[in-house]
């Protein structure tokens, strides 16, 4: 059966709530059901059929195509299945997702993965600020899963984040772990300032040396018997990661944030 594809007529001037197009809330329907459903358009409500060429009948394997960066919401929840973006996705990419596969070709804008639970993400591009994290108001961020960036990511990477991987292969922005309770963000590009305020638990993973703060202490050099586990289990990605660890044997630890909990770790590649 082949995916159910939608392909963009044109871009319109206000942002668009994708999140009714998501594979669990799809399944059963006929395309032109699918075709009739309305999607929130700025203040107005535009048919699917309206917005989008529709063609395809797998409701569990979804493309969208022409992609760009006003789609927000896309796979809001998802449950199962697998969702394509040929282009760039919106704010809200992944948003509190149970489960699946999702694939970007081009960017992702803020809160990717937000408050994610289980499943993989794929940027080929960068993405904006808060990957993995909380929405305001919320203390739990990311809570499983795994986010491959193969570009740069924003700010606050994994804010709040609670478990989980959050693999960049770029930079990342400021406050990259801040607030995190548990999980792993591995970076092989430079990070900014502020990295892990605030961090009570984690593992933040780096290629690169840190601008640290004076709150968090260093522990000397160490090989540490968990990493090669680590490693092992990215060498099923299509990703720089996969072969990771060949080159990643020896770190320098850094424990803090010691102004709040201090059990967080930063390990930098010697």
């Amino acid at each position: 059966m082949s995916a159910l594809t939608f392909t963009l007529r044109h871009r319109p001037e206000q942002r668009v709530d994708m999140s009714p197009l998501s594979c669990h809330l799809l399944q059963g329907l006929e395309p032109s059901e699918i075709g009739a459903l309305t999607l929130q358009v700025g203040k107005a409500k535009v048919r699917v059929d309206d917005l989008f060429t529709l063609s395809g009948f797998d409701t569990q394997n979804i493309i969208i195509k022409n992609s760009f960066a006003k789609l927000d919401y896309i796979a809001k929840d998802l449950e199962a299945g697998s969702v394509r973006v040929e282009g760039d996705a919106g704010a809200y990419l992944g948003l509190g997702m149970k489960n699946g596969e999702i694939r970007v070709s081009g960017n992702s804008g803020i809160f990717t993965a937000a408050e994610m639970k289980k499943g993989f993400v794929l940027i080929e591009g960068n993405a904006g600020d808060f990957v993995g994290g909380a929405l305001p108001g919320n203390k739990m961020g990311m809570k499983g899963g795994t986010v491959l960036i193969k570009g740069n990511a924003g700010e606050r990477v994994g804010d709040h984040m609670r478990r989980g991987n959050i693999l960049i292969e770029g930079n990342a922005g400021d406050y990259c772990g801040s607030r995190m309770t548990a999980g792993t963000i591995a970076v092989m590009g430079h990070t900014g300032k502020f990295l892990g305020y605030a961090m009570r638990r984690g593992t933040l993973l780096l290629w690169q040396a840190p601008q640290l703060m004076a709150t968090f202490n260093d522990c000397g050099a160490h090989t540490l018997a968990f990493l090669p586990i680590l490693f092992n289990s990215f060498k099923k990605l299509d990703s720089r990661f996969a072969d990771s660890g060949l080159h990643f044997n020896r770190v320098q630890r850094f424990a803090g944030d010691m102004s709040d909990m201090g059990r967080g770790e930063v390990l930098v590649k010697i």
